[in-house]
């Protein structure tokens, strides 16, 4: 174990005797690149809709061990140097060789080793754990760290607001400043004056809400890093602020207009382009809620909304009625998040410098304003041994060495303000956690949510934070504790005790985490008694981020605390092309549970094809609940995700990022019940998703391939498909459309009994190109209709297709088209398809979208045409034995992505954006989303 020298040892610059470092992965005498297998691969990343490449770079060297999809990531994202010129980096080596050679020499020049040869240990460790995937920095540190740019390595910030213009003007500006670097802040505006209070000239107050509409234009046209994902930003507002109930239903009433105009035919999806005429879009919105609030929503007393100047109340409100309004505009659109002020501040380092009011957008950065923090995450599964035991020691020498590595960041870095740079070198929070929890779990046997889950959950965070404590206590004896530590240092010893505490009251329940509770033990009494004598270096240590790009590049199963995502994944090969994949922790599950292989194989391949293990052969029903999952057919419940949220925030000086999904179905109540018991539980934050919420995540229910699909009855011979043509003289309609300016003309023809069968277009001149191009096109999808192709195939293949012209349309019933396909194959739909069809395919008209908005069923509007049509041949029909002639299952589209594949698996579409970089579907990643194609995240990094 690493420990502080003898006498002997160099001494730093203050005096101090430096750290001795100890080698984990590496031996002396052999460099770590040279134990890794390397290969040279092109990178060439395409846009699925279109096949536009969007980066190029071949002849990139990594390790053999690592994905098709972490290297394109890392290389994409993180290589430095315009692409095409000789600076531009091509090795992973190269990446991580500017990263650790920055870390290494200002730990050289500011003491922190005791020795060369230490020096030389951290560097080789630091560089062996990075490129086996064994931990990783956040993103800033790879964008930043040893380039000519500012080496700003924090992702999280969090800003301070006063009541005065000149404030306020300033936060508009700090937040533009993060947000180009591709950071996210946060900030609590409960200091200024509610629109319930009197200026001194004599006026009303404007109130927080209406700033917020100034701040979030601005998010909205800084787009992060100069990409195209939208700024990650949270906004706070205290409970007992007068304008709570504004700021509270602020976001339930702007979904209420995007559904209004979705319904019109704009394009109010999440980067869509018209979802930029609706406000408050661009935050996280949380309340702030103290005990004081909480045990008035259990007794249903009411509570004083107090002025922000005085104190005094200006109104009493019920506070079960308030917080009934919190679960109901949560329940609408997802927000407002809660965060307990009392818990947060309970834990609070550094209480006498200052309350802890706000967070980061993704809420596990919790500390002072005007304050950063750096992030790294260690990668869980890799301390697992092959025989299911946990490698205790490295973990504890790993976690040694990323804390101080996290510490020497702060010495070089730079940030975006002075007075976050003050504040963050005064107090140089920390950010220390991990990933692949729930692979970790899985691999071992344990249900996510179990007792034995949250058990070896609890014994591995305390572990974690207990070693970075201690560590930040020898680092302390050799560069000195942080600033504000003499003034705070009762108060931060006191929370370590809280911490050492919690650690004590951990349950084990088997081997596994008995061997992680006995050292966690030990660290905490070590991190008392060094912290005692030294003080500490840092005013926080550790926290759960949602390490969304970082979790691919380490090749993560799961990101952060989060379970799988399903059983299945989808996972691109070298050369091109892609497969779907049983997640590798499922045969190790399989194997720790007693099957023999040639169970684990008949499971295993049953999971391939369904996607769950419910009746898989030979997989006992007790066994089931390892391998729930956060989507499909066994998930796990909201209460399962809160409460292994309480089994690690005792041990975390920060908080947790993760949204925990409700289903459709749940109540207002069901909120209430699960913001409640996030209080009861010791959480400092909780956010909630309900599925199909909001718009710009759109949930639509299609036919589930699970479903039993008709068996033809025995026939003589097998007939193919034959093609019936429409008579010479047919039953058409011509319509005359525009989209975005560009004007044309269809045809479509269709059979006596009304089935569509011909479709001819007229776009451009006669013999140019174009015309000739849809004629083509035109004889294509007819011959199609006539060979018994059904027409919402072609509906949903061409709908919400992307390319110029596009825009408004002068069909009242499509008001905005993506192109001409997708208006032309939308009208079709709308001309020749029943109700319920087109309702899966999300396809109405302008009468049925009235009728929605004012509360009627659509269906309703013309039931007897419906029925007429269900009795007709939605294409042509085509002569097959009778029992042949049901219709098939709809087709289950190609995934390009896990949540795509978990998609084709449930038969439903899940809650999750477009990447808009590549156009991939992202997967959830703690309360941001992750784009598998690309590394793109919906929020900080």
């Amino acid at each position: 174990m690493t420990e502080t020298v003898s006498g002997q040892a160099r001494r730093g610059r203050s005096g101090r005797k430096g750290l001795k470092m100890e080698r984990i992965f590496t031996r002396p005498g052999i460099h770590p690149y040279d134990e890794v297998r390397w290969e040279r691969r092109d990178v060439v990343m395409t846009n699925w809709r279109d096949g536009s490449v969007n980066f190029e770079q071949r002849g990139v060297e990594f390790p053999e061990s690592w994905s098709v999809n972490a290297t394109n990531i890392v290389t994409s994202k993180y290589f430095r140097g315009a692409v095409g010129s000789p600076q531009r980096e091509w090795s992973l080596k190269q990446l991580v060789d500017r990263v650790v050679g920055a870390y290494t020499t200002t730990g050289r020049e500011h003491g922190y080793f005791a020795s060369d040869e230490d020096a030389e240990i951290f560097d080789h460790e630091l560089k062996h754990a990075l490129v086996n995937q064994v931990f990783s920095f956040n993103s800033p540190v790879w964008f930043n760290v040893g380039t000519a740019s500012p080496q700003q390595v924090s992702a999280c910030f969090i800003l301070a607001v006063d009541d005065t213009m000149e404030s306020i003007l300033d936060w508009y500006k700090e937040e533009g400043v993060i947000f180009k670097g591709g950071s996210g802040s946060g900030v609590n505006l409960s200091r200024i004056r509610s629109s319930k209070e009197l200026l001194s000239s004599g006026g009303t107050a404007s109130g927080p809400v209406s700033f917020m509409r100034g701040a979030d234009a601005s998010a909205g046209t800084i787009k992060s890093g100069g990409a195209t994902r939208r700024a990650a930003k949270m906004v706070v507002l205290d409970v007992d602020h007068p304008d709570i109930e504004e700021f509270i239903e602020t976001k339930s009433r702007e979904e209420d207009k995007i559904r209004a105009l979705r319904d019109a035919g704009y394009d109010m999806d999440l980067g869509g382009k018209d979802i930029v005429s609706v406000q408050y879009q661009n935050a996280n919105n949380s309340v702030r809620v103290s005990d004081e609030f909480m045990r008035a929503v259990e007794s249903r007393s009411s509570f004083g909304l107090r002025a922000r100047l005085t104190g005094e109340v200006l109104e009493k409100v019920e506070a079960k009625g308030l917080f009934t309004k919190i679960a109901k505009a949560a329940w609408e659109c997802a927000d407002p998040g809660i965060q307990y002020d009392d818990t947060i501040n309970d834990w609070h380092t550094t209480p006498e410098t200052g309350r802890i009011t706000a967070s980061n957008p993704c809420s596990e950065y919790m500390s002072l304003d005007n304050s950063s923090c750096n992030l790294a995450s260690l990668n869980l599964l890799k301390f697992l041994n092959d025989d299911n035991t946990f490698d205790v020691a490295r973990f504890v020498k790993l976690t040694e060495l990323v804390i101080t590595a996290m510490d020497i960041s702060i010495t070089f870095a730079d940030f975006p303000t002075e007075k976050i740079g003050e504040t963050t070198r005064a107090y140089r929070q920390l950010g220390i956690g991990y990933a692949n929890l729930g692979a970790l779990l899985m691999a071992t046997g344990h249900a996510y949510d179990s007792e034995g889950g949250r058990g070896l959950a609890g014994t591995i965070t305390s572990l974690m934070t207990g070693v970075a404590y201690r560590r930040s206590a020898e680092m302390a004896a050799v560069v000195g504790p942080y600033d504000g530590y003499a003034r705070n240092a009762e108060g931060h010893k006191r929370v370590m005790r809280k911490h050492a505490a919690a650690n004590d009251e951990i349950r084990t329940l088997d081997a596994i985490d008995k061997a992680i509770h006995v050292e966690a033990t030990r660290q905490w009494q070590e991190c008392l008694k060094l912290g005692e004598k030294n003080g500490y270096r840092n005013g926080q240590a550790s926290l759960l981020a949602p390490t969304g790009t970082i979790g691919l590049m380490m090749d993560c199963d799961t990101t952060g605390i989060e379970p799988d995502l399903a059983l299945v994944k989808f996972k691109k090969l070298v050369g091109g092309g892609s497969m779907q994949i049983v997640n590798g922790t499922v045969p190790r599950a399989l194997k720790k549970l007693g099957y023999q292989p040639e169970q684990a194989e008949a499971i295993v391949e049953y999971i391939a094809e369904h996607g769950h293990v419910i009746d898989a052969p030979g997989l006992k029903p007790e066994h089931y609940d390892v391998f729930d999952c956060a989507m499909g057919e066994r998930a796990i419940s909201p209460m399962g995700h809160v409460r292994m949220m309480a089994a690690a925030q005792p041990f975390l000086s920060g908080a947790i990022s993760k949204t925990v999904n409700v289903p459709e179905s749940a109540t207002i109540e069901d909120i209430e019940e699960v913001y409640l018991q996030g209080w009861k539980l010791g959480l400092k934050a909780l956010a909630i998703y309900r599925d199909n919420c909001k718009v710009g995540q759109p949930l639509s229910v299609s036919k589930k391939n699970t479903e039993e699909k008709p068996q033809p009855a025995a026939a003589p011979a097998e007939v193919g498909p034959v093609r019936t043509r429409l008579p010479k003289q047919r039953p058409a309609t011509v319509t005359r459309f525009s989209v975005g300016g560009a004007e044309g003309y269809m045809t479509a023809s269709t059979y006596p009994d009304n089935g569509l069968g011909e479709v001819f277009l007229k776009l451009g001149k006669q013999g140019s190109t174009l015309a000739g191009v849809m004629d083509a096109f035109s004889m294509a999808i007819s011959i199609s209709l006539q060979y018994g192709v059904p027409l919402e195939t072609w509906v949903d293949k061409f709908t919400n297709m992307r390319f110029e012209p596009a825009g408004m349309t002068d069909d009242p019933d499509i008001r905005m088209a993506n192109s001409m396909m997708d208006y032309i194959f939308r009208r079709l739909a709308l001309d020749h398809l029943p109700y319920e069809t087109r309702a899966e395919l999300g396809i109405f008209s302008a009468e049925e979208r009235a009728a929605q908005a004012s509360g009627q069923d659509p269906a309703t509007l013309r039931a007897e045409d419906d029925v007429e049509r269900e009795t007709l041949a939605q294409s042509v029909p085509v002569e097959r034995p009778k029992a042949a002639e049901k219709p098939a299952p709809a087709p289950i589209a190609e995934a390009h992505s896990s949540t795509e594949l978990i998609e084709s698996h449930q038969g439903r579409t899940a809650d999750a954006p477009l990447c808009l970089t590549c156009g991939t579907k992202m997967r959830p990643a703690g309360s941001c989303y992750v784009c598998e194609g690309c590394g793109s995240t919906s929020g900080c990094s």
